[in-house]
């Protein structure tokens, strides 16, 4: 049997949010017919992860639909598995950082009118007091900058700075006048209302529906089962 693929989506009060992920796994669902796939949230919208957990049977690998590997993917995520039957759940990690998503990224900002040249670039992302996150939003920023072959700096819509506003003064003051905002978040909600009013030349979208996305989602869940198929039947959580 096959593994269902559980996509575990932060949760926002946007309704507009929640449905551009549920038409990001329909995408996914276009891509691989016939595979199971179920969507749950870590909060604010139902179902929950047990929820769904409770209605499933079979291994389950679950895909958590953030972008860096922060507190929703290391604590959380795994105190909601906690009452899981043992041995049927894997977790993926983060979908970032991924050159994938630099080139969703990349394409966003292309959609948004930013033209392929050398002007400078802020990664705005939503902010984690967890190193870990932060290096992945790092990491992210340096696989855009090479897709773009511009320099990509990092800012964070909340928490510890910089903020986009700061980010993006800061090229100002270089006298770089051209600078794009680069919305390194998955669908509309709090935070991606936050960047629409900004000093950058350019805002893109939220990642949303990009193909690439979706790629990244299969991804992930074909490198699980790939990891059990080589290494046994044992699943973890």
């Amino acid at each position: 049997m096959n593994a269902t693929l559980l996509a575990v989506a932060h949760g926002t009060r946007d309704p507009e949010g929640v449905r551009t992920v549920r038409a990001l796994l329909d995408e996914v669902r276009r891509l691989r017919p016939g595979l199971r796939v179920r969507l749950a949230w870590l909060g604010l919208v139902e179902p929950s992860v047990p929820q769904v957990l409770a209605s499933l049977s079979g291994p389950v690998v679950a895909v958590p639909l953030l972008l860096a590997s922060g507190y929703h993917v290391r604590s959380d995520l795994p105190a909601l598995l906690a009452d899981a039957d043992p041995g049927t759940v894997r977790v993926t990690p983060a979908l970032g950082p991924s050159p994938l998503l630099a080139d969703a990224l990349a394409s966003r900002l292309a959609e948004a009118g930013r033209p392929p040249n050398e002007s400078p670039v802020v990664l705005a992302a939503t902010g984690s007091s967890d190193p870990r996150a932060r290096a992945d939003t790092a990491e992210s920023a340096r696989l855009l900058a090479t897709r773009l072959n511009a320099p990509v700096t990092v800012s964070f819509a909340s928490g510890e700075g910089p903020t986009p506003a700061e980010a993006i003064a800061a090229w100002h003051r270089a006298a770089h006048p051209d600078v794009s905002l680069a919305t390194h978040l998955l669908a509309p909600g709090h935070f991606a209302h936050t960047l629409t009013d900004t000093a950058a030349r350019w805002t893109s979208a939220p990642l949303g529906t990009h193909p690439s996305v979706a790629e990244l989602v299969l991804r992930r869940y074909d490198e699980a089962a790939v990891h059990t198929e080589v290494n046994g039947p044992a699943w973890a959580h």
